[in-house]
């Protein structure tokens, strides 16, 4: 058994979804299999991978959104309760040996540290080995890496040639090897859920190169030829209509001549990017035939929602600007353009390209129009299906998944796993529909809530309630405008839109007035179902969800002790120093001739924060977004012996979230309590670092500064780190002085 979930991956992305995209080793599966042309997700990632895992909805699981945006209430609190049964446990039961590989994001993020609690962790799930990283995202330059419960660093480095997605197809094929060379006719489950195509798209340069100028023909260009090919392919109907070019996205004709170099230089690397995905799952593809699993390896293929949105209209060559509001220029993008792809961006396309990839569809990830929810869908096992090479039109959903394992199995649904009684299924096998194309599909009915926005299928209709609107364009709201339950109120009442999405498949006549009264059984039937299923209370907020501190396992604490040789701490768990006056304490021995390296830092090149020392120096380095690079260094060296090396910050104004600023303020560094290095900040970080774990005596992976080359381990007895967010401050009555002289 095979599980290929695929991330941000839109219906118009694969090449057998009619896509100029290259990826051959997926068309092959399509052709001697099954591609499913109705299949459904949740819009994101966390929801939909809850969905895949338990064979349930995801608010039912605590997934309403991802585990970063997670709230206290039941259908929304991120943990996936232990009477929804994973299919890893189920099969475990079975005899099965259990793999998960790659991006797991299903768990609360508090509790990803060493700290625990293990039980939601893969192997806390029924997988026995687990490879890969447990959040939402990693550079596939330099990936957070988990082995099994512990952190553990890449085998090799860039410039070695290391890219994660090799590396997660090169630990998939060990792990069935390992176990096959002792019971050979033991079973797997492996589920494979590379980085790709999620951000930042990373590939190496040549296959980026690939496709040189082969999008310069623009987005909406794309559109046609996809549309074109997916009715040659049987995709759609031969009588389709395409959805009309999406508010939101600026006319590829009306950018400047710069702005579609740098779109077409980004569409390049993604389809690198899926390209390169496509090549190595082929190797995979390749080692089960030699070991003669791979006719009867069930294999599905999926992605867990539409293309993603999160690079802004214009893209960014680092996604963290996004997630700030603190979006680079053109300019700055251009300056950058060679380096797209590669290992000092954490890039992502712009919103042209995301639209594109949802052909024929309109929108994208994180909302319920089909552009967000309706996703490509492979399945292929010779062993147990006959027909190859056809299209599938029933309505599926991803909730099926697990129902027709089980069936082709001939297996009933557990009562209990490890004495925990089970929940029931919420969704149906498709596996009737294998062999035969004209089959009904048994799932009539299915709801959709993301972040506010609502949707509804049943028996052909569809009902859509768009939050804040059909687009920002026409809600008047730009992205982020924070939305009130006033809106979400007037919205129910007047906005629902109605589709008949088996004669209008791309929802391009709404047929609210019309159909009045199937419209209002939608809405009646959506709340219905929204009531089942833990959706209510709705909660739209973003903004607010990830500016929220989480929940710790511990109780509140203003100070936090390190060490090094730790384990790097996530971001969800250590300590939040931003917009708030904190301090960084180092307890050091400095040898004789000197020492140098990290005492504690935060983030990665894409965005971040260190404290080190340099040439005999004390050094802090604040990295806003690669946009800004503020540094300070200390006057004076630090002496041979033991002392306190300590980093302030104080705040002297507010942030500006809706300009994408961190709070200003000023910095100073200090040696056994007397100044050595002071400047300003004028502009800090204002939301999250992302990546953004925090390490004690070195810089895992890439580093924060170009000042220095990670990892940069401090070569003296770094004895303890300590990071106050009290408020406590050293006084320094020279310092203050000066300060009050120069604002007069």
């Amino acid at each position: 058994m095979l599980f290929i979930v695929f991330d941000d991956t839109g219906f118009g992305q694969f090449g057998c979804y009619g896509s100029p995209i290259e990826t051959p080793n997926l068309d092959a599966l399509a052709a001697g299999g099954l591609l499913y042309s109705n299949m459904h997700t949740t819009a994101l990632c966390s929801p939909s991978r809850s969905c895949i895992m338990t064979g349930r909805n995801h608010h039912a699981n605590g997934m309403a959104a991802i585990t970063e945006l997670a709230t206290g209430y039941p259908g929304y609190n991120g943990q996936i309760p232990f009477e929804n049964g994973f299919l890893s446990e189920m099969l475990l039961q079975r005899g099965y040996n259990t793999y998960m590989v790659g991006k797991w994001h299903l768990m609360p993020s508090e509790q990803e540290s060493a700290a625990g609690p293990y039980d939601r962790w893969p192997l806390g799930r029924g997988f026995e080995r687990f490879y890969g990283f447990l959040g939402g995202d990693s550079s596939q330059w330099y990936p957070d890496l988990v082995y099994d419960n512990h952190q553990v660093e890449p085998p090799a480095t860039p410039e070695e040639g290391y890219h994660l997605t090799e590396d997660l197809v090169e630990r998939a094929m060990s792990f069935i090897a390992d176990a096959k060379q002792v019971a050979p006719d033991k079973p797997f489950f492996l589920n494979l859920c590379p980085g790709a195509t999620h951000a930042p798209h990373h590939v190496p340069e040549e296959w980026a190169d690939r496709y040189r100028g082969r999008f310069d023909d623009g987005w909406e260009a794309y559109r046609e030829r996809t549309f074109a090919r997916q009715k040659e392919l049987g995709v759609v109907p031969a009588d389709a209509q395409l959805s009309p070019h999406d508010p939101d996205v600026p006319a590829w004709e009306s950018l400047t001549p710069d702005a579609r170099r740098l779109a077409a230089r980004m569409m390049e690397v993604y389809a690198g990017f899926l390209s390169h995905a496509d090549h190595h799952l082929g190797r995979l593809v390749e080692f089960l035939k030699e070991t003669g699993e791979f006719d009867n390896t069930l294999i599905m293929v999926v992605s867990d929602n539409g293309a993603s949105a999160e690079g802004g209209v214009t893209g960014t060559t680092n996604e963290l600007q996004f997630f700030n509001n603190a979006p680079e220029s053109l300019e700055e993008s251009l300056a950058r353009i060679e380096e797209i792809g590669g290992p000092a961006t954490f890039n992502h396309y712009p919103w042209g390209w995301t639209w594109a990839g949802n052909t024929p569809f309109r929108r994208w990830k994180r909302e319920t129009y089909r552009g967000g929810v309706s996703d490509p869908f492979l399945v292929h096992w010779p062993a147990g299906i006959q027909a190859r090479g056809e299209v599938r039109s029933q309505f599926a959903h991803i909730i099926d998944m697990v129902p027709t394992v089980l069936d082709v199995l001939g297996v009933e649904p557990p009562a209990t796993i490890r004495g925990v009684t089970q929940s029931p299924l919420h969704g149906v096998s498709f596996a009737h529909t294998f062999d035969d194309a004209g089959a009904a599909t048994r799932h009539r009915t299915q709801y959709y809530e993301m972040l506010g926005h609502r949707a509804i299928d049943h028996d052909g209709w569809r009902a859509v309630c768009p939050w804040p609107g059909p687009s920002f364009e026409e809600a008047e709201r730009p992205f982020g405008t924070p939305i009130t339950m006033a809106d979400l109120d007037d919205l129910d009442a007047h906005h629902w839109e109605l589709y008949h999405v088996d004669e209008d498949i791309a929802e391009t006549r709404n047929l609210a007035q019309e159909h009045r009264s199937k419209l209002i059984e939608m809405i009646a039937l959506w709340y219905v179902e929204a009531g089942r299923y833990n959706v209510m209370p709705i909660d739209g907020s973003v903004l607010q969800r990830i500016m929220t501190e989480r929940p710790q396992i511990t109780e509140a604490r203003t100070s936090y002790t390190f060490r090094p040789g730790t384990q790097t701490l996530p971001a969800a768990v250590a300590p939040r120093v931003l917009n708030r006056p904190h301090s960084v304490t180092a307890d050091v021995e400095i040898p004789p001739g000197g020492a140098q390296g990290v005492l504690l830092c935060q983030g990665t090149n894409a965005g971040g924060w260190s404290l080190y020392v340099k040439d005999g120096h004390l050094h802090y380095a604040h990295n806003y977004v690669q946009r800004t690079l503020h540094h300070v260094v200390s006057s004076e060296s630090v002496p041979e012996g033991r002392h306190t090396l300590r980093f302030e910050f104080e705040p002297t104004g507010a942030p500006d979230i809706a300009q994408g600023k961190g709070a200003p303020g000023r910095a100073q560094l200090y040696i056994d309590g007397r100044l050595v290095g002071e400047s300003d900040m004028p502009v800090t970080t204002p939301i999250a670092f992302n990546p953004g774990g925090m390490a004690c005596g070195a810089n895992p992976g890439s580093a924060v500064t170009p000042d220095y080359q990670a990892p940069f381990r401090f070569t003296g007895a770094l004895h303890s780190v300590t990071v106050d967010l009290s408020g406590d401050l050293i006084v320094d009555a020279e310092s203050e002085m000066r300060m009050h002289m120069a604002r007069q």
